[in-house]
């Protein structure tokens, strides 16, 4: 029988900013359908309406990503070491990892990954995220602060290439957050039971299977 411990993964503001994040996105994902196809999509009532949500809750995901950056940067002060791949991720982790989720995890092998406060993201996790809150996500924000303020920021607009191509890259840049989302919600169901890797979320505690050879009584 594999032996599991408990470990306290995730500090209340990071389940706090997860929370306020995702419902910000859904509420994003679900806003922006209308707004983009208007005539197959209505959700909110009016386009009006669906566009004055799209906005409230993009402010919201733009104030939540600042808290979050602050948070990993000021007080845990551990941006760098959970979210940046070294080298050995990069030359074989990430590798062995893909390994694990495309073909050992339905054979029933161990993750080769185990997870730590001071190392909760395996090699692909770490890259993935680097992508998407250090690329991604800041060019999504970016983007719709300026489709937020066309009149002030017109002559930006233009020198960017007009708001038609802004608004198009906008979009691209939202479906690909929202196809991480569906695989990051599948990758999450990937633990040693289903609910392993919510739970966290919800409580901060994680049962995680110790490595062969280490018991904890």
């Amino acid at each position: 029988m594999k032996q599991t411990s408990k470990i306290y993964l995730t500090p209340t503001p990071v389940r706090i900013w997860h929370w306020l994040n995702a419902f910000g996105i859904v509420t994003l994902t679900a806003t922006g359908a209308q707004i983009r196809f208007p005539d197959y999509i209505n959700l909110f009532g009016t386009y009006k309406a669906a566009i004055a949500l799209h906005d409230a809750a993009g402010i919201v995901v733009a104030i939540s990503f600042l808290l979050w950056l602050g948070y990993y940067l000021l007080v845990a002060r551990s941006l760098s070491r959970l979210y940046v791949p070294n080298r050995e991720d990069l030359e074989r982790g990430v590798f062995r990892q893909a390994l694990y989720y495309f073909f050992n995890y339905f054979r029933g092998r161990p993750n080769p990954h185990h997870t730590t406060p001071e190392s909760k993201f395996n090699p692909m996790q770490k890259s993935a995220y680097l992508v998407i809150m250090m690329i991604l996500m800041p060019l999504v924000i970016l983007s719709g602060l300026l489709l937020l303020n066309i009149g002030p920021l017109r002559e930006l607009i233009l020198l960017i290439g007009g708001l038609k191509y802004l608004a198009e890259l906008h979009f691209l840049l939202a479906c690909s957050m929202v196809a991480f989302l569906f695989t990051h919600v599948y990758l999450a169901t990937l633990g040693h039971t289903p609910f392993a890797h919510f739970v966290p979320m919800w409580t901060g505690w994680e049962e995680v299977e110790e490595p062969p050879g280490e018991h904890h009584p």
